[in-house]
């Protein structure tokens, strides 16, 4: 089968390579991630791909615009939802490739991490697949997390700390404060 894999970043790629590469499948990777911020984020991911690519002789396909101001247009007062809004985005993407490319199948790499929605992926990923006409090859890539991590620094990979957006960068440091622990200068407090 000759299938699509969107990257949205070269760690999270190492392992679906080698499992759909084992298959005996045809595999392209897509880079397309609008949500990364800020702007030197997006670039380190970018050239540890392009470094993937060479090491391993991946066959790519860049989407490189970066889109910070159409990304705060879909999530503003939606920030809730900017997962779902992200992986759309993204899968949709993904599958208008595939289909001009005349790929078999579409998947992603964000099925091999633990720290996103998986399920919502998949539906995500389905109901896109059917819109635009491609199938989307669903595999739980997340039993080979461990091993993409060790494979990306044996080949010396940036290995980012946040899934992309400032909103998942803001949650990596900051704790809301507890009402007890708020101080003078907090918004919440009231003068008497």
């Amino acid at each position: 089968m000759k299938i699509l894999l969107h990257v949205c970043c070269a760690n999270c790629a190492l392992y679906p390579l080698k499992k759909l590469k084992e298959a005996g499948d045809e595999a392209f990777g897509f880079f397309y991630n609008p949500n990364i911020q800020p702007y030197q984020e997006y670039v380190k991911r970018l050239e540890a791909v392009k470094k993937m690519e060479k090491e391993l002789k991946v066959k790519m396909i860049y989407q490189d615009r970066y889109e910070l101001e159409d990304f705060f247009r879909r999530v503003v007062f939606r920030e809730g939802e900017r997962c779902r809004i992200c992986y759309h985005r993204r899968l949709e993407a993904a599958a208008r490739v595939a289909r001009k490319g005349k790929f078999d199948l579409f998947t992603s790499t964000l099925l091999g991490s633990k720290l996103q929605d998986h399920n919502l992926i998949k539906e995500i990923g389905m109901a896109v697949g059917k819109e635009i006409g491609v199938d989307f090859y669903y595999l739980d890539f997340r039993e080979g997390w461990k091993e993409g991590i060790e494979m990306s620094q044996k080949l010396g990979l940036y290995r980012q700390q946040y899934c992309g957006c400032i909103y998942s960068e803001k949650e990596r440091f900051y704790k809301e404060k507890k009402p007890s622990e708020q101080s003078l200068e907090d918004d919440n407090f009231k003068e008497f």
